[in-house]
């Protein structure tokens, strides 16, 4: 490989079996040297834990028999903080995170994996972002992942400031369709949460959480 190239770090919340890191390490891999260290499972909405009482576990992850990253036991921000600090050869130029199945707005950013492993990237002056695709269903990842790839090229030449990420959100729509870029701040919508209260066959009583999302303020957000 082209040691000239840029040196990046992928990571998610949705784990490194999930087809959105796929779609953004393939668009990547056309511009940048690629290191993928993502959990070895879902790991949505662990917000910014780190694994303090238990071993972390790093395998190799393969698919089609063919190496893709190193698959950790871990939290997203542990993935981020165990590659710079044991695995990669040499500092990354930039971490980005996703692409996260679903939008990471308002509150959600707070509680979110996919978000915070690029916060953690921030803490250790590394530039970073998180990219998310605003749907759950039939998602269409290479939209996403082929903006991400012109916000790292950008990101690459003209910097972040100091302590600062980028939270990207794309519309789950052709390119054709999508009207533009609009840089917002960062809105307070939270999700009206119920808790619905089970029994299991052994009779034991359990909660299973639900939440419908407030509405946006303007400007909010997206």
């Amino acid at each position: 490989m082209k040691m000239d190239r840029p040196y990046l770090l992928i990571t998610n919340d949705d784990g490194i079996a999930a087809p959105g890191i796929h779609a953004l390490v393939q668009e990547l891999l056309k511009i940048a040297e690629v290191v993928v260290v993502a959990p070895d499972s879902e790991k949505s909405a662990v917000g910014h834990a780190i694994t303090l009482s238990d071993p972390i576990r790093v395998t190799c992850f393969k698919k089609a028999n063919h190496w893709v990253g190193h698959a950790v036991s871990g939290t997203p921000s542990d993935c981020v903080k165990i590659a710079v600090g044991a695995l990669l050869d040499r500092r990354p130029d930039m971490v980005i995170s996703g692409i996260n199945l679903g939008s990471n707005a308002g509150i959600n950013v707070i509680y979110s994996g996919t978000v915070s492993a690029a916060t953690e990237g921030t803490i250790l002056g590394i530039p970073s972002i998180a990219v998310s695709l605003a749907t759950y269903t039939e998602p269409i990842f290479e939209p996403a992942a082929r903006f991400a790839s012109q916000m790292v090229r950008i990101v690459l030449s003209k910097g972040l400031p100091d302590g600062t990420l980028l939270n990207i959100n794309v519309p789950n729509l052709p390119e054709s369709e999508i009207k533009g870029v609009r840089i917002t701040r960062h809105g307070m919508a939270n999700f009206a949460e119920t808790f619905d209260k089970r029994v299991d066959p052994r009779n034991r009583v359990y909660y299973w959480m639900n939440g419908v999302k407030e509405e946006l303020q303007a400007e909010d957000d997206v």
